[in-house]
């Protein structure tokens, strides 16, 4: 049976009415109390939302990195609890649930139900419908200063609400969407925390096996002692999406790299080869770092640096470089305010603990390479499984939220 005709099963027969987002909602703009006034926030016990909430505890929110007192609302109004919030500015799109009552910045819109649609909408439903909300605002945007939500157009845009004469069975068939489309977010959910807690261990058997008491067995080298940045050059002719690197395919947080969307059509771009560790140069706090597995080009935001000492495992030398330790160094030592790159000869005297037996430097990589895969592989591991129950996730909610639009039914 398709997902289309799944929903077809579930309305049943009943009809589907389509309501406005300002037919079904309050809207009103958040705003931020003056940071100058402490007694705004000092003490605060009401949350007070910003973007960093969402990138930081996801879509479902019932309290916040900041708080305000009383004495910061305008009225002395909060928005009502299980409203939503939507980035109509900036991160345009963006939304979450908030399940407590609260006060949001002014980048959202806060988008409470109306009094006479409680009984007959679920909140949750509503809440899953807004990705598509979401989609419509990133198509539909306007341009000054920068770009904004289209609000006239967002106040027009239509929600389906099935079989409005009869609340219990419309919430009834709102809340079967709901629980399938929560079971998949669970899942998710699960996953994520699995992920964040091996990233937790990487990191603790990371920084045990990188750090040498009294440096018994150890001998420190700076990075230029032991490698040199590549100094050939390669033919655009011969690259293609996969091995071809810019900074943009280059992934955040030590992911590796994705294929590229763009590929140079003239000129020699830097070579590497593999066991080159590549690394992005421009923001380094992104923390993006690749070994090589294979040979290509890329250009001059991205260093690749080369192993000249034979006693190198590149494995090891990647994971001394992935650590933590060389990307704070590597901004402490950065260049410029807005778009800092790293300084190049800083990052050759960077200290490397090159243990005297090369079998110590297989150990290390062998325990460090399999929390690797784990926790940043793309292909493997926890992150490729994450993606793939999102896009599972995400392709059922498109079939069952996909109702007939109204034309389609008088057709």
């Amino acid at each position: 049976m398709s997902k289309q005709s799944y929903l077809e099963k579930l309305l049943d027969g009943e009809e589907v009415e389509w309501r406005t987002v300002e037919e079904l909602f309050h809207l009103k703009n958040g705003y931020t109390p003056s940071k100058s006034k402490k007694e705004f926030w000092e003490g605060g016990l009401i949350p007070w939302f910003r973007m960093d909430d969402i990138r930081c505890n996801g879509k479902i929110l019932d309290n916040s990195l900041q708080y305000i007192t009383e004495e910061a609302l305008k009225g002395g109004k909060l928005f009502a609890a299980n409203s939503m919030i939507f980035a109509t500015s900036a991160t345009i799109g963006e939304h979450a649930l908030i399940t407590v009552p609260y006060l949001a910045n002014q980048r959202f819109t806060n988008l409470t139900i109306k009094e006479k649609y409680i009984e007959i909408v679920d909140i949750k439903y509503l809440y899953y419908y807004g990705f598509l909300l979401a989609d419509w605002c990133k198509q539909n945007t306007t341009m000054s200063s920068f770009a904004s939500v289209d609000m006239g157009g967002l106040r027009k845009f239509k929600i389906p609400i099935p079989c409005p004469s009869n609340s219990k069975k419309s919430l009834a068939i709102q809340g079967e969407i709901v629980r399938i489309l929560d079971a998949f977010t669970s899942l998710t959910a699960e996953l994520t925390a699995e992920l964040n807690m091996r990233k937790k261990q990487y990191n603790y058997y990371r920084n045990k096996l990188l750090t040498f008491e009294d440096d018994q067995g150890v001998e420190w080298l700076t990075l230029e002692q032991i490698a040199q940045y590549s100094k050939t050059r390669i033919s655009h002719d011969e690259l293609d999406k996969t091995n071809y690197v810019g900074v943009d395919n280059l992934l955040q947080n030590r992911t590796g790299k994705e294929e590229s969307s763009h590929v140079p059509t003239s000129g020699n771009l830097t070579e590497y080869h593999q066991g080159d560790v590549l690394i992005g140069n421009i923001r380094p706090y992104l923390k993006k770092i690749w070994c090589a597995d294979r040979f290509g080009g890329t250009n001059g935001d991205v260093l690749v640096i080369h192993i000249t000492d034979k006693r190198v495992n590149s494995r090891y030398l990647y994971q001394v470089l992935a650590d933590d330790k060389f990307f704070e160094y590597n901004m402490q030592h950065a260049k410029g305010a807005k778009m800092p790159r790293g300084n190049k000869l800083k990052i050759m005297e960077y200290s490397i603990p090159l243990p005297k037996n090369e079998a110590e430097q297989t150990r290390i990589v062998s325990i460090l390479d399999k929390f690797d895969a784990l926790t940043n592989s793309i292909s493997e591991g926890l992150p490729r499984e994450i993606s793939l129950r999102q896009k599972q996730y995400e392709y059922y909610r498109d079939q069952l939220l996909n109702f007939p639009k109204p034309a389609e039914v008088s057709a």
